[in-house]
C-alpha cells in the first residue's frame, strides 16, 4: 500500500484535489489567519472546504516569518480526511478497523530531514526558540497567547516504556517554555503521575507536520497499552521509520517538519488557558503540568502545521469523529463481540465527542444494551449520549436519528442514566468557579451518560414515502430536468417494516394502477352498519 513520506508529499495530494488554498498575501497570525479559515466552517457546505497555506505570515508586531503555515489540511471535510488516507470516503472505516486488527511496528533509521537543523544548548534560542515558527492566535480577543493545536506528544510509560502519541494543547509561555493540558485519565497525564511517583521529570517530544497518519491516530481514543506508531504504520500499511531525539530518549518521524523535545516537570504545575475549546465554549483555567523546551529540531525549510478546532464543526470535531467512530466501531464490533454492529456515528454539533449512534443489524434486546453499555466503558468521559438505533436510520444524520428517538423510544422503558463520569471540558458540569475536581467530578456521583434503546421493539407499519422504484425513477427526471443536485437522505423512500398484510399491499398495487375503485367497491361491500346513537328518536 502507497503512502505519503512526509507533509509534503500530502500536500501535493490536496493541490492536486483541488483541496488547497495557497495564501500569497500578508496575514497575520495573530488576529486574521484562523478567523479566514474559520470562515468556511461558518459559511460553505463541507464538501467546498479546503486547506489553507499561509506563505506570507505576520504577527501583530510586524514580525515576518519565512516559516510558512498550514492549517486544516487533516480534516476540514470526510473527502480531505480520505484524502490523508488515500482511499475514497466509504473506505476509511474498513481502513481504520484493518489498522488497529493489524498494526506494524515502528522501524528505527539512523537520519532524518526533521533534524536538518539543530538547536539546542546554547544555540537554542538563535532563531528564537518557539518564535522561530509562526503559531496563530486560534480565538484571537478569547485565548491568552498562541497555542501549538497539531501538536502530537510522544512520551513513554516510564514502567512498560509503550509509547503513547496523543494530540494536547500547548499554549506558548516564552521561547522556550509550554503549557498544555493534560487531564487525569489522558494517557500523557498516566506517564506524568508515574514519573512524579518516582520523582523525575517527563520525557517529551512534540512532532508537528509529520504525514497524516500520524495525526489521525494521534487524535484517536486508542486503548492505552495500543502503540500509536503501529497503528499508524496500519494504516499506511507500512513501518513508521523513527528518528532517535538530540536530548531526550524518544524516537520521533523521520520526516516531520519541526520536533520540539523537553521535559515536564513533576515537582510543580502552572496556569494554562482560557483557550477556545471543541466544545464550542472557551475551556477554562486549569492548574497542569508544563514543558521545558531542551531542544529543537526541524528541516530547514520546515512547514508549520495546526488544526482549527474550537466552535464546531471544525477541523478538529471531524479529525475527532472519524477516529472516535473507528475506535468505538472496532472496540464493540470485536473487542465486545457484537458483530451486528454495523457503524457508529460521533455527532460533530456535540464536538464529535458527546454524542454517539450506534447502528445495529436484527438482534436480540440484551445485544442492544450490549452495547450501549460497552460504549461508555471505552472512556471516563465520552460519549455523554449514547443511542442505538435500527439499521435503516442513518447513525450521522440527526433528522433521522431523531425520528428514531421521537417514535422507536418509550422513555420510561427505553432509557439508563449511568453515573461515576467525568467531564473533562464540558462546561455542563460544574461553573467555572468550581475546584478542577469538582469540574471533571461533580458530586455526588460525578457526571452522568444517558443510554438510549431507539430499536423498533416490535412490528412497525412501512414508512411512508413512496417506494423505491417510483423515487428512482422521479430521481431520473429531477435529474433530466436540471434541477439542483439531490444528496438523499436515509429514509428516501419507504419500505415495509413486519406490520402490513398482503391485503394492505394489493390495495395498494390496485392503487398505482389506477384501479382504486376496486377497493372501494370491496370497502362497500365490508360496511358495517352501526345501531342507533343513544338518545336518537329513531331508537
Amino acid at each position: 500500500m502507497a503512502y505519503y513520506r512526509d507533509l509534503r508529499e500530502h500536500i501535493a495530494a490536496l493541490e492536486a484535489n483541488n483541496k488547497l488554498v495557497r495564501v500569497g498575501r500578508p496575514i497575520n497570525k495573530d488576529t486574521e489567519l484562523m478567523p479566514l479559515v474559520r470562515w468556511q466552517f461558518r459559511g460553505l457546505a463541507e464538501d467546498d472546504r479546503k486547506a489553507f497555506l499561509f506563505e506570507n505570515v505576520t504577527d501583530a508586531k510586524g514580525r515576518k516569518y519565512t516559516v510558512p503555515a498550514l492549517v486544516a489540511s487533516h480534516a476540514a471535510s470526510r473527502q480531505i480526511y480520505a484524502i490523508g488516507m488515500m482511499c475514497g470516503p466509504s473506505e476509511i472505516m474498513e481502513r481504520w478497523t484493518k489498522a488497529q486488527l493489524n498494526p506494524i511496528p515502528p522501524k528505527r533509521v539512523e537520519s532524518g530531514p526533521c533534524q536538518e537543523e539543530v538547536h539546542l544548548r546554547a544555540s537554542l534560542c538563535e532563531h528564537g526558540g518557539l518564535e522561530e515558527f509562526p503559531i496563530p492566535i486560534s480565538t484571537p480577543g478569547l485565548d491568552n497567547a498562541p497555542y501549538l493545536t497539531c501538536a502530537n506528544w510522544v512520551t513513554k510509560d516510564p514502567d512498560t516504556g509503550r509509547v503513547n502519541v496523543g494530540n494536547y494543547r500547548a499554549m506558548v509561555k516564552s521561547p522556550t517554555r509550554l503549557g498544555i493540558c493534560s487531564q487525569v485519565g489522558q494517557h500523557i497525564r498516566k506517564h506524568w503521575d508515574k514519573c512524579r511517583e518516582k520523582g523525575i521529570p517527563l520525557q517529551a517530544a512534540i512532532v508537528i507536520g509529520a504525514s497524516p497518519n500520524i495525526g489521525y491516530t494521534s487524535a484517536a481514543k486508542l486503548p492505552y497499552d495500543l502503540d500509536e506508531y503501529s497503528v499508524s504504520g496500519g494504516l499506511a500499511g507500512q513501518p513508521v521509520e523513527l528518528v532517535k531525539c538530540k536530548t531526550v530518549d524518544i524516537e520521533v518521524p523521520a520526516t516531520a517538519e519541526i520536533v520540539i523535545e523537553g521535559l515536564l516537570p513533576t515537582d510543580s504545575m502552572e496556569r494554562e488557558a482560557p483557550f477556545g475549546e471543541f466544545s464550542g465554549y472557551m475551556g477554562s483555567e486549569l492548574i497542569s503540568p508544563y514543558f521545558v523546551v531542551t531542544a529543537i529540531t526541524h528541516r530547514k525549510d520546515a512547514i508549520y502545521n495546526a488544526f482549527i478546532s474550537q466552535f464546531p464543526p471544525s477541523e478538529s470535531s471531524k479529525l475527532r469523529q472519524v477516529g472516535y467512530e473507528a475506535t468505538l466501531f472496532k472496540y464493540l464490533r470485536y473487542d465486545s463481540n457484537l458483530p451486528s454492529v454495523l457503524d457508529v456515528g460521533f455527532h460533530e454539533t456535540a464536538g464529535s465527542a458527546l454524542y454517539a449512534v450506534i447502528q445495529m443489524g436484527k438482534s436480540h434486546q440484551s445485544e442492544t444494551w450490549q452495547a450501549l453499555y460497552g460504549s461508555v466503558t471505552l472512556a471516563a468521559n465520552t460519549p455523554k449520549f449514547s443511542i442505538v438505533v435500527d439499521d435503516d436510520i442513518d447513525p450521522r444524520d440527526a433528522d433521522s436519528v431523531n425520528w428514531a428517538l421521537s417514535f422507536r423510544v418509550q422513555p420510561h422503558r427505553d432509557i439508563r442514566i449511568v453515573e461515576g463520569r467525568t467531564t473533562a471540558l464540558d462546561p455542563s458540569g460544574a461553573p467555572g468557579d468550581a475546584s478542577d475536581d469538582e469540574r471533571r467530578y461533580p458530586g455526588p456521583g460525578g457526571a452522568s451518560a444517558i443510554l438510549i434503546n431507539a430499536t423498533r421493539n416490535w412490528d412497525y407499519p412501512p414508512v411512508s414515502l413512496p417506494r423505491k422504484e417510483y423515487m428512482e425513477k422521479a430521481k431520473k427526471i429531477w435529474e433530466e430536468m436540471g434541477l439542483p443536485r439531490l444528496k438523499p437522505k436515509a429514509p428516501w423512500f419507504g419500505y415495509e417494516l413486519g406490520d402490513w398484510s398482503p391485503e394492505n399491499r394489493e390495495e395498494a398495487d390496485l392503487a398505482v394502477q389506477g384501479d382504486y375503485f376496486v377497493t372501494g367497491e370491496k370497502l362497500a361491500g365490508q360496511r358495517i352498519i352501526l345501531p342507533p346513537a343513544a338518545g336518537s328518536k329513531d331508537k
